[in-house]
């Protein structure tokens, strides 16, 4: 019997989840990812950055901050054609979702979102669920993206509400959430996590959680990031993520949301198959593949088809749960 998909969790039940001994917890979320999913199979996406660098935002973990020293080259909005050669490329590897990053604070009304509708267009064409991370946007500009065909919209919490304003002050984590209500109200898919390691406290963890797991609608997708430290950002010296503390996130995710697509997103390039098994374990069913995640380092295509084969993964179709609607 299927657990009741519920949005009514209170801080201290998933303070209880959270804090279960890790392989109790572990067992628990294997249970419930299993009534809910196949656990054959993980959704394959590939993230490309379409225009890198020079962000006028001061994210503290972000080497593509305009303010930061980071070796980042500013990049201006790529072209469309070569956009769809990395699509067709990452596609051909066994893609089933390509996502467009911009280092944009906000969408504007302009020929780059033009220019970015029309990739969007493109991406669609190819048969992949296409998703982009654009920053802000307002409701009209979310059903423009809508129009063209966007699947999926990435907009992450980072952290909770509380220690937000530690690590960016330029805009608000009600900015953050209005821009999710209008993507929402378009009716594109959300995708929605957050950073570990950010010098959070564990409370903050459980907080994330508590506002991801309380939406009207859990998030179709939850990126589970550990921080990559990158030299120049605010974050430069903070530690590496243990594997528990991202297993731990993990499972409490998919015992709060069943659902949805939990990603194993940044970080990955330091972690073992072992690791990364265990995630898959605990309920993760979605990963960023291909050399890098924006700009940082991440598995190659060829790396995370010789763990599938081992682990004896498939990768998720694309629009699977609209083509099992219709079949």
């Amino acid at each position: 019997m299927k657990d009741i998909i519920r949005n009514d969790w209170t801080i201290e039940e998933i303070q209880e989840i959270y804090n279960t001994p890790l392989l109790e917890l572990i067992y628990r979320a294997a249970t419930i990812h299993r009534q809910y999913n196949d656990t054959g199979e993980v959704q394959v996406c590939t993230l490309l950055s379409i225009k890198t660098g020079g962000c006028p935002e001061d994210c503290a973990y972000c080497p593509q901050a305009a303010r930061y020293n980071t070796g980042v080259n500013v990049h201006a909005l790529m072209q469309k054609d070569e956009v769809l050669e990395y699509a067709a490329k990452a596609k051909a590897a066994g893609s089933t979702r390509f996502c467009m990053g911009a280092a944009w604070r906000e969408v504007r009304d302009n020929r780059d979102f033009d220019r970015v509708i029309d990739m969007v267009k493109g991406v669609n064409e190819m048969g992949m669920e296409v998703c982009c991370t654009l920053g802000m946007l307002t409701e009209a500009q979310a059903q423009k993206l809508a129009d063209a065909g966007l699947y999926a919209y990435n907009h992450n919490l980072d952290t909770s509400k509380e220690y937000y304003k530690e690590i960016i002050s330029t805009r608000t984590y009600n900015d953050r959430l209005d821009t999710l209500d209008n993507v929402r109200k378009a009716g594109i898919s959300v995708c929605c996590g957050g950073i570990v390691g950010l010098g959070e406290t564990h409370a903050d963890r459980i907080k994330m959680l508590h506002t991801l797991s309380t939406m009207p609608e859990h998030p179709e997708s939850v990126p589970i990031n550990a921080l990559v430290a990158v030299a120049g950002t605010p974050l430069a010296e903070n530690q590496k993520v243990d594997v528990w503390d991202m297993v731990k996130m993990i499972a409490t995710a998919r015992i709060l949301m069943p659902k949805a697509m939990v990603r194993l997103s940044a970080g990955r390039s330091t972690m073992s198959v072992s690791d990364q098994a265990l995630c898959f374990m605990a309920g993760a069913n979605s990963i960023f593949t291909g050399e890098k995640l924006l700009t940082t380092p991440n598995p190659s295509f060829d790396e995370d088809k010789a763990m599938f084969d081992l682990l004896g993964i498939t990768p998720r179709v694309a629009f699977k749960e609209e083509k099992e609607l219709i079949g």
